[in-house]
Protein backbone atom coordinates (compact mmCIF):
# COMPACT_ATOMS: atom_id res chain seq x y z
CA UNK A 1 0.00 0.00 0.00
CA UNK A 2 0.97 3.90 -0.42
CA UNK A 3 2.30 4.67 2.53
CA UNK A 4 0.61 8.28 2.38
CA UNK A 5 -2.46 6.02 2.02
CA UNK A 6 -1.99 4.01 4.72
CA UNK A 7 -1.51 7.01 7.10
CA UNK A 8 -4.26 8.59 6.03
CA UNK A 9 -6.99 5.20 6.51
CA UNK A 10 -4.86 5.13 9.91
CA UNK A 11 -5.49 8.65 11.09
CA UNK A 12 -9.22 7.84 9.44
CA UNK A 13 -9.86 4.95 11.66
CA UNK A 14 -8.20 6.79 14.83
CA UNK A 15 -10.96 9.61 14.30
CA UNK A 16 -13.67 6.55 13.75
CA UNK A 17 -12.51 5.26 17.25
CA UNK A 18 -12.47 8.71 18.90
CA UNK A 19 -15.89 9.45 17.99
CA UNK A 20 -17.28 5.90 18.89
CA UNK A 21 -15.17 6.96 22.71
CA UNK A 22 -17.35 10.24 22.69
CA UNK A 23 -20.53 8.06 21.89
CA UNK A 24 -20.09 5.99 24.86
CA UNK A 25 -20.21 9.63 26.81
CA UNK A 26 -23.92 9.92 27.17
CA UNK A 27 -23.46 13.76 27.64
CA UNK A 28 -24.36 16.28 25.07
CA UNK A 29 -21.69 18.27 23.25
CA UNK A 30 -23.37 21.66 22.84
CA UNK A 31 -22.66 24.85 20.60
CA UNK A 32 -23.21 28.11 21.70
CA UNK A 33 -23.68 30.16 18.00
CA UNK A 34 -23.31 33.68 18.95
CA UNK A 35 -24.14 36.65 16.75
CA UNK A 36 -22.91 40.42 17.46
CA UNK A 37 -25.20 43.18 16.85
CA UNK A 38 -27.78 41.07 15.34
CA UNK A 39 -31.59 42.25 15.20
CA UNK A 40 -34.53 40.86 15.71
CA UNK A 41 -35.34 40.99 12.32
CA UNK A 42 -32.34 40.77 10.62
CA UNK A 43 -32.94 37.40 9.41
CA UNK A 44 -35.55 35.27 7.30
CA UNK A 45 -36.74 33.57 10.24
CA UNK A 46 -39.71 35.14 11.37
CA UNK A 47 -39.82 35.82 14.94
CA UNK A 48 -43.02 38.32 14.93
CA UNK A 49 -46.60 36.77 14.44
CA UNK A 50 -46.16 37.42 10.56
CA UNK A 51 -43.46 37.67 7.78
CA UNK A 52 -42.10 41.12 7.83
CA UNK A 53 -40.84 43.50 4.72
CA UNK A 54 -37.37 42.90 6.59
CA UNK A 55 -37.59 39.08 7.18
CA UNK A 56 -38.09 39.33 3.05
CA UNK A 57 -34.98 41.04 2.59
CA UNK A 58 -32.68 38.36 4.08
CA UNK A 59 -31.68 34.89 3.14
CA UNK A 60 -30.82 32.88 6.03
CA UNK A 61 -31.71 28.93 5.13
CA UNK A 62 -29.58 27.82 7.66
CA UNK A 63 -31.52 29.44 10.60
CA UNK A 64 -34.77 28.39 9.13
CA UNK A 65 -32.83 24.99 8.86
CA UNK A 66 -32.02 24.64 12.48
CA UNK A 67 -35.76 26.08 13.67
CA UNK A 68 -37.76 23.83 11.45
CA UNK A 69 -35.20 20.74 13.47
CA UNK A 70 -36.04 22.18 16.89
CA UNK A 71 -37.36 25.92 18.83
CA UNK A 72 -37.30 29.19 18.16
CA UNK A 73 -38.04 31.98 21.38
CA UNK A 74 -39.43 35.14 20.34
CA UNK A 75 -39.38 36.99 23.74
CA UNK A 76 -35.76 35.95 24.31
CA UNK A 77 -33.23 39.14 26.25
CA UNK A 78 -29.88 40.16 26.53
CA UNK A 79 -28.40 43.63 27.91
CA UNK A 80 -28.68 46.33 25.23
CA UNK A 81 -24.77 46.29 24.34
CA UNK A 82 -21.86 43.36 24.49
CA UNK A 83 -20.22 43.61 27.48
CA UNK A 84 -22.64 43.61 29.42
CA UNK A 85 -24.45 40.59 28.30
CA UNK A 86 -21.46 38.33 27.57
CA UNK A 87 -20.41 39.05 31.54
CA UNK A 88 -24.13 37.88 32.33
CA UNK A 89 -23.93 35.02 29.88
CA UNK A 90 -20.43 33.71 31.42
CA UNK A 91 -21.43 34.69 35.14
CA UNK A 92 -25.15 34.08 35.47
CA UNK A 93 -25.40 37.66 37.22
CA UNK A 94 -27.44 40.70 36.20
CA UNK A 95 -26.32 43.49 34.78
CA UNK A 96 -27.27 45.60 37.23
CA UNK A 97 -25.35 42.91 40.10
CA UNK A 98 -22.02 42.43 38.13
CA UNK A 99 -22.33 46.26 37.14
CA UNK A 100 -20.46 45.93 33.80
CA UNK A 101 -22.63 48.15 32.31
CA UNK A 102 -20.76 49.19 29.48
CA UNK A 103 -18.88 48.33 27.25
CA UNK A 104 -15.13 47.43 27.95
CA UNK A 105 -11.88 47.80 26.38
CA UNK A 106 -8.58 49.85 28.11
CA UNK A 107 -7.25 48.65 31.52
CA UNK A 108 -8.78 51.39 34.01
CA UNK A 109 -10.84 53.49 31.82
CA UNK A 110 -14.44 54.24 31.67
CA UNK A 111 -15.87 54.04 27.63
CA UNK A 112 -18.82 56.76 28.53
CA UNK A 113 -19.99 59.20 26.10
CA UNK A 114 -19.37 62.91 27.80
CA UNK A 115 -22.69 64.19 29.31
CA UNK A 116 -23.08 67.46 30.59
CA UNK A 117 -26.09 67.16 32.89
CA UNK A 118 -25.21 63.46 34.43
CA UNK A 119 -21.70 62.33 36.18
CA UNK A 120 -22.03 57.86 35.46
CA UNK A 121 -21.24 55.69 37.67
CA UNK A 122 -18.09 54.17 38.45
CA UNK A 123 -19.13 50.86 37.18
CA UNK A 124 -16.87 47.60 36.52
CA UNK A 125 -14.80 48.71 33.62
CA UNK A 126 -12.53 46.31 33.76
CA UNK A 127 -15.13 43.37 33.52
CA UNK A 128 -15.71 40.24 34.94
CA UNK A 129 -12.26 37.79 36.24
CA UNK A 130 -12.08 34.54 37.45
CA UNK A 131 -9.88 36.00 40.33
CA UNK A 132 -9.86 38.97 42.94
CA UNK A 133 -7.46 41.69 43.35
CA UNK A 134 -8.43 43.66 40.35
CA UNK A 135 -10.22 46.60 40.67
CA UNK A 136 -13.30 47.93 39.13
CA UNK A 137 -14.13 43.86 38.25
CA UNK A 138 -16.72 41.62 39.52
CA UNK A 139 -15.35 37.92 40.31
CA UNK A 140 -17.22 35.10 39.15
CA UNK A 141 -16.60 31.53 38.05
CA UNK A 142 -17.59 30.76 34.58
CA UNK A 143 -19.98 28.53 34.10
CA UNK A 144 -17.36 27.30 31.17
CA UNK A 145 -14.92 26.60 33.24
CA UNK A 146 -17.34 24.26 35.23
CA UNK A 147 -17.81 22.32 31.82
CA UNK A 148 -14.14 21.65 31.80
CA UNK A 149 -13.75 20.69 35.69
CA UNK A 150 -16.74 18.29 34.82
CA UNK A 151 -14.89 16.62 31.84
CA UNK A 152 -16.06 18.60 28.68
CA UNK A 153 -13.32 19.94 25.77
CA UNK A 154 -14.34 23.87 25.51
CA UNK A 155 -13.10 25.84 22.47
CA UNK A 156 -14.05 29.22 22.11
CA UNK A 157 -13.84 30.70 18.78
CA UNK A 158 -13.94 34.53 17.48
CA UNK A 159 -14.97 37.47 19.92
CA UNK A 160 -14.50 37.18 23.78
CA UNK A 161 -15.07 40.73 25.54
CA UNK A 162 -15.19 39.94 28.67
CA UNK A 163 -12.45 42.00 30.48
CA UNK A 164 -10.31 45.10 29.76
CA UNK A 165 -6.70 44.78 28.25
CA UNK A 166 -4.32 43.13 30.31
CA UNK A 167 -6.44 41.60 32.93
CA UNK A 168 -7.20 37.54 33.00
CA UNK A 169 -10.05 37.46 31.72
CA UNK A 170 -9.15 39.25 28.40
CA UNK A 171 -7.65 35.75 27.34
CA UNK A 172 -10.35 33.07 27.25
CA UNK A 173 -8.38 30.20 28.42
CA UNK A 174 -8.65 32.32 31.94
CA UNK A 175 -12.22 31.51 31.62
CA UNK A 176 -12.26 28.02 31.31
CA UNK A 177 -11.43 27.58 27.57
CA UNK A 178 -8.87 25.04 26.72
CA UNK A 179 -9.20 26.29 23.24
CA UNK A 180 -8.87 29.79 22.21
CA UNK A 181 -9.05 31.37 18.24
CA UNK A 182 -8.97 34.69 17.99
CA UNK A 183 -10.62 36.11 21.25
CA UNK A 184 -9.44 39.31 22.90
CA UNK A 185 -10.25 42.08 24.73
CA UNK A 186 -11.70 44.16 22.06
CA UNK A 187 -15.45 43.76 21.13
CA UNK A 188 -14.88 44.92 17.63
CA UNK A 189 -12.96 44.07 14.58
CA UNK A 190 -11.03 46.64 12.60
CA UNK A 191 -11.25 44.58 9.23
CA UNK A 192 -13.59 41.71 7.89
CA UNK A 193 -10.48 41.28 5.23
CA UNK A 194 -8.00 39.14 4.98
CA UNK A 195 -6.22 41.49 2.56
CA UNK A 196 -6.30 44.26 5.37
CA UNK A 197 -4.86 41.30 7.54
CA UNK A 198 -8.06 42.18 9.86
CA UNK A 199 -6.47 45.12 10.80
CA UNK A 200 -4.03 43.54 12.93
CA UNK A 201 -1.12 45.54 14.04
CA UNK A 202 -2.60 48.65 12.56
CA UNK A 203 -2.62 46.92 8.32
CA UNK A 204 -3.77 49.14 5.78
CA UNK A 205 -4.24 51.99 7.85
CA UNK A 206 -6.85 49.93 10.92
CA UNK A 207 -7.43 50.18 14.28
CA UNK A 208 -4.83 48.16 15.59
CA UNK A 209 -6.77 47.62 19.22
CA UNK A 210 -9.66 45.89 17.15
CA UNK A 211 -7.31 43.85 15.10
CA UNK A 212 -8.32 40.31 15.30
CA UNK A 213 -5.71 38.32 16.45
CA UNK A 214 -4.60 34.93 15.48
CA UNK A 215 -5.84 34.46 11.42
CA UNK A 216 -2.23 35.27 10.40
CA UNK A 217 -2.31 32.10 7.81
CA UNK A 218 -5.30 33.94 5.76
CA UNK A 219 -3.50 37.14 5.55
CA UNK A 220 -3.35 38.55 1.56
CA UNK A 221 -6.57 36.47 0.87
CA UNK A 222 -9.74 37.19 0.13
CA UNK A 223 -10.78 34.92 3.29
CA UNK A 224 -13.55 36.81 4.90
CA UNK A 225 -13.01 36.59 8.46
CA UNK A 226 -16.30 34.97 9.47
CA UNK A 227 -15.32 31.95 6.67
CA UNK A 228 -11.63 31.97 8.50
CA UNK A 229 -13.25 31.59 11.79
CA UNK A 230 -15.66 29.08 10.66
CA UNK A 231 -12.57 27.10 9.31
CA UNK A 232 -10.77 26.55 12.30
CA UNK A 233 -13.44 26.05 14.18
CA UNK A 234 -14.20 22.66 12.21
CA UNK A 235 -10.38 22.37 12.42
CA UNK A 236 -11.30 22.94 16.27
CA UNK A 237 -13.95 20.41 16.51
CA UNK A 238 -12.13 17.61 14.57
CA UNK A 239 -8.69 17.90 16.71
CA UNK A 240 -11.49 17.78 19.65
CA UNK A 241 -12.35 14.09 18.71
CA UNK A 242 -8.61 12.82 20.54
CA UNK A 243 -10.05 14.58 24.04
CA UNK A 244 -12.39 11.62 24.09
CA UNK A 245 -14.44 13.99 25.76
CA UNK A 246 -18.14 15.87 25.13
CA UNK A 247 -17.29 19.20 23.71
CA UNK A 248 -18.43 22.55 23.97
CA UNK A 249 -18.01 25.45 21.76
CA UNK A 250 -18.52 28.82 21.94
CA UNK A 251 -18.78 30.00 18.19
CA UNK A 252 -18.93 33.71 18.88
CA UNK A 253 -18.45 35.48 15.70
CA UNK A 254 -17.59 39.11 15.43
CA UNK A 255 -20.32 39.34 12.54
CA UNK A 256 -22.61 41.47 12.01
CA UNK A 257 -20.45 44.13 13.45
CA UNK A 258 -19.25 47.01 11.79
CA UNK A 259 -17.30 47.91 9.47
CA UNK A 260 -19.67 46.91 7.06
CA UNK A 261 -16.88 45.45 5.07
CA UNK A 262 -18.06 44.16 1.49
CA UNK A 263 -18.33 40.49 1.44
CA UNK A 264 -18.41 39.50 -1.89
CA UNK A 265 -19.43 36.21 -1.89
CA UNK A 266 -22.69 38.00 -1.32
CA UNK A 267 -22.65 41.32 -1.96
CA UNK A 268 -23.91 41.34 -5.69
CA UNK A 269 -26.96 39.33 -4.71
CA UNK A 270 -28.33 42.19 -3.05
CA UNK A 271 -27.31 44.78 -5.28
CA UNK A 272 -29.40 42.80 -8.21
CA UNK A 273 -32.16 42.76 -5.72
CA UNK A 274 -32.39 46.84 -5.59
CA UNK A 275 -30.31 47.29 -1.60
CA UNK A 276 -28.56 50.23 -1.84
CA UNK A 277 -24.17 49.85 -0.58
CA UNK A 278 -24.75 50.11 2.64
CA UNK A 279 -27.90 47.54 3.24
CA UNK A 280 -26.28 44.48 0.58
CA UNK A 281 -23.09 45.33 2.35
CA UNK A 282 -24.74 44.31 5.99
CA UNK A 283 -27.24 41.84 4.47
CA UNK A 284 -24.49 40.09 3.22
CA UNK A 285 -22.87 40.13 6.36
CA UNK A 286 -25.34 38.59 7.44
CA UNK A 287 -26.32 35.68 5.17
CA UNK A 288 -22.04 34.65 5.52
CA UNK A 289 -22.97 34.27 9.27
CA UNK A 290 -26.26 32.28 8.60
CA UNK A 291 -23.59 30.03 6.07
CA UNK A 292 -21.41 29.27 9.04
CA UNK A 293 -24.15 28.40 10.59
CA UNK A 294 -24.83 25.73 8.09
CA UNK A 295 -21.17 24.50 7.88
CA UNK A 296 -21.01 23.44 11.37
CA UNK A 297 -24.74 21.72 11.40
CA UNK A 298 -23.47 20.53 7.91
CA UNK A 299 -20.35 18.69 10.23
CA UNK A 300 -21.78 17.58 12.87
CA UNK A 301 -24.23 15.36 10.13
CA UNK A 302 -21.64 14.40 8.31
CA UNK A 303 -19.62 12.64 11.29
CA UNK A 304 -22.81 11.61 12.96
CA UNK A 305 -22.94 13.97 16.22
CA UNK A 306 -25.45 16.01 15.32
CA UNK A 307 -28.32 13.98 17.64
CA UNK A 308 -26.05 14.07 20.47
CA UNK A 309 -25.26 17.74 20.07
CA UNK A 310 -27.41 20.47 21.84
CA UNK A 311 -27.15 23.85 19.04
CA UNK A 312 -28.45 27.45 20.57
CA UNK A 313 -28.31 30.57 18.52
CA UNK A 314 -28.46 33.64 20.40
CA UNK A 315 -27.09 37.31 19.61
CA UNK A 316 -25.59 39.51 22.35
CA UNK A 317 -27.95 43.04 21.86
CA UNK A 318 -30.10 44.29 19.14
CA UNK A 319 -29.26 45.07 15.53
CA UNK A 320 -27.90 48.73 14.81
CA UNK A 321 -30.60 51.05 13.48
CA UNK A 322 -30.62 53.33 10.85
CA UNK A 323 -30.76 55.87 13.59
CA UNK A 324 -27.38 55.04 14.74
CA UNK A 325 -25.87 54.35 11.34
CA UNK A 326 -26.73 57.65 10.18
CA UNK A 327 -28.89 57.60 6.86
CA UNK A 328 -32.64 57.71 8.33
CA UNK A 329 -33.63 58.91 11.42
CA UNK A 330 -36.61 57.29 12.49
CA UNK A 331 -34.96 54.11 13.65
CA UNK A 332 -36.67 51.46 11.69
CA UNK A 333 -33.97 48.97 11.11
CA UNK A 334 -35.53 46.70 13.77
CA UNK A 335 -39.38 47.66 12.88
CA UNK A 336 -41.52 46.58 14.23
CA UNK A 337 -39.56 47.27 17.49
CA UNK A 338 -38.60 50.44 18.99
CA UNK A 339 -34.95 51.53 18.31
CA UNK A 340 -31.87 49.30 18.47
CA UNK A 341 -28.37 48.41 20.19
CA UNK A 342 -27.89 50.61 23.12
CA UNK A 343 -31.71 51.00 23.85
CA UNK A 344 -34.00 49.46 26.59
CA UNK A 345 -36.94 49.80 24.55
CA UNK A 346 -37.20 46.32 22.66
CA UNK A 347 -35.41 46.88 19.17
CA UNK A 348 -32.23 47.19 21.51
CA UNK A 349 -32.23 43.98 23.85
CA UNK A 350 -34.95 41.08 22.03
CA UNK A 351 -32.94 38.84 20.12
CA UNK A 352 -33.62 35.94 17.65
CA UNK A 353 -32.74 32.73 19.60
CA UNK A 354 -33.45 29.05 18.39
CA UNK A 355 -32.02 25.87 20.09
CA UNK A 356 -32.32 22.58 18.65
CA UNK A 357 -32.11 19.41 21.42
CA UNK A 358 -32.80 16.22 19.94
CA UNK A 359 -35.32 14.18 22.10
CA UNK A 360 -36.06 17.37 23.88
CA UNK A 361 -37.14 20.15 21.34
CA UNK A 362 -40.07 20.36 19.54
CA UNK A 363 -39.10 20.07 16.15
CA UNK A 364 -40.61 23.46 13.85
CA UNK A 365 -41.97 24.35 17.70
CA UNK A 366 -42.04 28.20 18.64
CA UNK A 367 -41.61 29.30 22.85
CA UNK A 368 -43.06 32.74 23.56
CA UNK A 369 -42.56 32.65 27.47
CA UNK A 370 -39.48 35.11 28.05
CA UNK A 371 -36.27 34.69 29.35
CA UNK A 372 -32.68 36.77 29.44
CA UNK A 373 -29.17 36.19 29.08
CA UNK A 374 -28.18 35.12 32.27
CA UNK A 375 -30.66 32.55 32.31
CA UNK A 376 -27.94 30.46 29.64
CA UNK A 377 -25.75 30.16 33.02
CA UNK A 378 -28.08 28.01 34.89
CA UNK A 379 -29.68 26.30 31.56
CA UNK A 380 -26.47 25.14 30.04
CA UNK A 381 -24.87 23.73 33.29
CA UNK A 382 -28.38 21.50 33.61
CA UNK A 383 -28.09 20.13 29.69
CA UNK A 384 -24.33 19.16 30.53
CA UNK A 385 -26.27 16.99 34.06
CA UNK A 386 -24.10 19.85 36.30
CA UNK A 387 -26.35 20.39 39.50
CA UNK A 388 -23.68 20.69 42.27
CA UNK A 389 -21.81 23.21 41.85
CA UNK A 390 -20.70 26.17 44.57
CA UNK A 391 -19.40 29.55 42.86
CA UNK A 392 -18.43 33.12 44.45
CA UNK A 393 -21.03 35.05 42.63
CA UNK A 394 -25.18 35.35 42.84
CA UNK A 395 -26.28 33.34 40.01
CA UNK A 396 -29.75 35.43 38.84
CA UNK A 397 -30.82 33.17 35.69
CA UNK A 398 -33.10 30.98 35.79
CA UNK A 399 -32.89 27.75 33.53
CA UNK A 400 -34.94 27.92 30.75
CA UNK A 401 -34.51 23.61 30.25
CA UNK A 402 -38.09 23.07 31.84
CA UNK A 403 -39.80 25.53 29.08
CA UNK A 404 -37.70 23.00 26.50
CA UNK A 405 -39.40 19.72 28.38
CA UNK A 406 -43.23 21.85 27.65
CA UNK A 407 -43.23 23.26 31.58
CA UNK A 408 -44.63 26.57 32.17
CA UNK A 409 -43.29 29.55 32.86
CA UNK A 410 -43.93 30.87 36.42
CA UNK A 411 -46.40 34.07 35.31
CA UNK A 412 -45.16 35.69 38.23
CA UNK A 413 -41.55 36.37 36.87
CA UNK A 414 -40.02 39.67 35.85
CA UNK A 415 -37.05 40.58 34.31
CA UNK A 416 -34.50 43.89 34.86
CA UNK A 417 -32.41 45.73 32.96
CA UNK A 418 -30.10 48.26 34.18
CA UNK A 419 -27.94 50.90 31.63
CA UNK A 420 -26.87 54.11 34.00
CA UNK A 421 -24.77 55.61 31.36
CA UNK A 422 -25.11 57.32 28.18
CA UNK A 423 -24.19 54.82 24.98
CA UNK A 424 -23.71 56.78 21.89
CA UNK A 425 -23.05 55.10 18.54
CA UNK A 426 -20.01 56.56 17.05
CA UNK A 427 -19.90 59.88 15.42
CA UNK A 428 -22.87 60.83 17.26
CA UNK A 429 -21.66 62.40 20.11
CA UNK A 430 -23.65 65.22 19.11
CA UNK A 431 -27.05 63.89 19.45
CA UNK A 432 -26.58 63.00 23.46
CA UNK A 433 -29.83 64.03 25.47
CA UNK A 434 -31.43 65.47 22.55
CA UNK A 435 -34.94 64.74 21.70
CA UNK A 436 -34.45 62.40 19.09
CA UNK A 437 -31.62 60.45 21.06
CA UNK A 438 -34.14 60.11 24.09
CA UNK A 439 -37.24 58.91 21.93
CA UNK A 440 -34.65 56.19 20.88
CA UNK A 441 -34.12 55.20 24.22
CA UNK A 442 -30.36 56.33 24.04
CA UNK A 443 -30.17 57.84 27.74
CA UNK A 444 -29.68 56.58 31.18
CA UNK A 445 -32.17 54.34 31.87
CA UNK A 446 -33.53 51.12 33.22
CA UNK A 447 -36.25 48.34 32.36
CA UNK A 448 -38.83 45.83 34.06
CA UNK A 449 -40.54 43.27 31.81
CA UNK A 450 -43.48 41.32 33.96
CA UNK A 451 -46.12 39.13 31.87
CA UNK A 452 -47.54 41.80 28.96
CA UNK A 453 -46.13 44.77 30.75
CA UNK A 454 -42.95 46.79 30.67
CA UNK A 455 -41.74 49.82 32.43
CA UNK A 456 -38.66 52.06 31.33
CA UNK A 457 -37.88 54.78 33.18
CA UNK A 458 -34.76 57.57 32.53
CA UNK A 459 -32.41 58.51 35.27
CA UNK A 460 -31.67 62.02 33.82
CA UNK A 461 -35.21 63.35 33.54
CA UNK A 462 -37.87 60.94 35.28
CA UNK A 463 -39.84 60.05 32.49
CA UNK A 464 -41.52 56.50 32.79
CA UNK A 465 -43.18 54.32 29.96
CA UNK A 466 -45.51 52.07 30.36
CA UNK A 467 -46.38 49.73 27.06
CA UNK A 468 -48.62 46.56 26.64
CA UNK A 469 -46.13 44.24 24.83
CA UNK A 470 -49.07 42.08 23.34
CA UNK A 471 -50.76 45.11 21.57
CA UNK A 472 -48.06 47.63 21.34
CA UNK A 473 -44.73 45.41 20.81
CA UNK A 474 -43.41 48.75 19.06
CA UNK A 475 -43.93 50.08 22.15
CA UNK A 476 -45.23 53.17 20.09
CA UNK A 477 -48.64 54.00 22.76
CA UNK A 478 -47.25 55.17 26.39
CA UNK A 479 -50.34 54.11 28.51
CA UNK A 480 -48.67 55.58 32.08
CA UNK A 481 -51.22 57.62 32.80
CA UNK A 482 -53.84 55.07 32.30
CA UNK A 483 -52.67 52.48 34.16
CA UNK A 484 -51.16 54.14 37.76
CA UNK A 485 -51.30 51.34 39.55
CA UNK A 486 -49.45 49.21 36.90
CA UNK A 487 -46.65 51.83 36.88
CA UNK A 488 -46.54 51.42 40.80
CA UNK A 489 -46.01 48.16 41.22
CA UNK A 490 -43.53 47.95 38.80
CA UNK A 491 -41.80 50.65 39.93
CA UNK A 492 -41.48 49.28 43.39
CA UNK A 493 -40.39 45.95 41.98
CA UNK A 494 -37.72 47.28 39.70
CA UNK A 495 -36.53 49.63 42.03
CA UNK A 496 -36.36 47.45 44.97
CA UNK A 497 -34.41 44.90 42.85
CA UNK A 498 -31.86 47.50 41.42
CA UNK A 499 -30.79 48.64 45.01
CA UNK A 500 -31.01 44.60 46.49
CA UNK A 501 -27.96 43.90 43.58
CA UNK A 502 -26.53 46.87 44.91
CA UNK A 503 -26.97 48.64 41.17
CA UNK A 504 -25.88 51.64 40.07
CA UNK A 505 -27.34 55.22 39.30
CA UNK A 506 -25.78 58.39 37.58
CA UNK A 507 -25.20 61.65 39.43
CA UNK A 508 -26.38 65.03 38.74
CA UNK A 509 -23.35 67.74 37.62
CA UNK A 510 -24.89 70.42 39.19
CA UNK A 511 -26.11 69.41 42.45
CA UNK A 512 -24.26 66.55 43.36
CA UNK A 513 -27.06 64.31 44.34
CA UNK A 514 -27.74 61.09 42.82
CA UNK A 515 -30.28 60.68 40.47
CA UNK A 516 -33.70 59.25 41.82
CA UNK A 517 -34.77 55.72 41.69
CA UNK A 518 -37.71 54.51 39.73
CA UNK A 519 -39.92 54.34 42.95
CA UNK A 520 -39.05 57.51 43.88
CA UNK A 521 -40.73 59.45 41.01
CA UNK A 522 -44.50 59.60 41.25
Amino acid sequence: MNPERFLISIAGVMTSLSVMAQKNDTRPNIVLFMVDDMGWQDTSLPFANDTTPLNRRFHTPNMERLADMGTRFTSAYACSISSPSRCSLMTGMNQARHRVTNWTLRLNQATDAENSEVEMPDWNYNGIQPVGGINNTAVATPFVELLRQNGYHTIHVGKAHFGAQGTPSADPTAMGFDVNIAGHAAGGLASYLGEDHYGFDGYNGKNAEFGIPGLEKYWDTDTFATEALTIEALKALEESTTSHKPFFLYMSHYAVHVPLDKDSRYYDKYRSEGLDDLEARYAALIEGMDKSLGDLLDYLQRTGQLERTIVIFMSDNGGLDFYSRGDAPDGKHNYPLRSGKGSTFEGGIREPMIIYWNGVTVPGSTIDDYLIIEDFYPSILEMAGISDYHVPQTIDGVSFVPLLRGEKADPDRYLIWNSPHTWIPTGHQDKINTPDSLRQGYGQSCAIRQGDWKLIYFYNNGWKGLYNLNDDIGEDRNVASVHPEIVNRLSSLLGESLRRMDAQRPTFRASGRPCPWVDEIF
